[in-house]
């Protein structure tokens, strides 16, 4: 992991969600409390009930979020991109990260001092309605995906899933799996073996092109309705 100092050259100002909101006094005061930290795949950004201490911004790369439970069993919660907070829920809940967050693609993640942070939210009322906006949509997203689980029958936990990396993470409906088949299942809230058994049915049908990791959905209309019927 290394740290690259001073923001100054590298504005995480351009990446941060409605930062056109700010004044220039404020973009100069988060700019001087703040600096990039690097990491590689594999790295651990912050571990579960450990303190939260900085306002994360992703300026690139992929991380994943997920709650650790008993027996080393875990939940996917969701992966952050480029532009969007990590640990965001905790940091303005209990100070005590309420899940992990891990790199899945070498990333670069803006901190922010929590005081200078702070100090722009109790000045800027428009800022301060939008990250609410932002929290509730986080929060929301993993509430209804968590409810998808329970109700929707396997072939449409998966079709959620395919759906997840070509609509929200690469926008496009060819792309390479980023994570491995057990972290998939535990994305689809299955077990491995059941979560290869589909997605090999999804290939046998045509539905989408499977090699390896890498994934194109042939049949969009399909998956959505298997996704919509679930």
């Amino acid at each position: 992991m290394n740290q690259t100092g001073s923001i100054s050259g590298y504005h995480c100002e351009e990446k941060m969600p409605y930062s056109q909101l700010l004044s220039n006094e404020q973009v100069e005061l988060l700019q001087r409390n703040s600096n990039v930290v690097s990491y590689s795949k594999k790295d651990i950004v912050f571990r579960q009930n450990t303190r939260t201490s900085h306002i994360m911004l992703m300026v690139s790369g992929l991380v994943k979020i997920f709650k650790e439970g008993r027996n080393e069993r875990t939940v996917l919660l969701k992966l952050a991109t480029p532009g969007e907070y990590i640990g965001m829920i905790s940091v303005m809940g209990d100070q005590i990260h309420q899940y992990s967050a891990t790199v899945v693609e070498n990333a670069d993640i803006c901190f922010i001092d929590i005081n200078a942070y702070r100090n722009v939210l109790m000045e800027n009322g428009k800022f301060s309605l939008q990250l609410m906006n932002l929290i509730s949509q986080d929060g929301l997203f993993i509430f209804n995906r968590l409810m998808n689980q329970t109700h929707k029958q396997l072939p449409g936990r998966i079709a959620d899933v395919l759906l997840y990396f070509a609509e929200q993470i690469y926008r496009q409906p060819h792309f390479d799996l980023p994570l491995t088949r057990r972290e998939l299942a535990e994305f689809a809230g299955t077990t491995k073996e059941s979560f290869i058994r589909t997605l090999t049915e999804f290939k046998n049908d045509k539905i989408i092109y499977l090699d390896g990791s890498r994934v194109e959905i042939i049949s969009m209309d399909i998956v959505k309705t298997l996704s919509e019927l679930g």
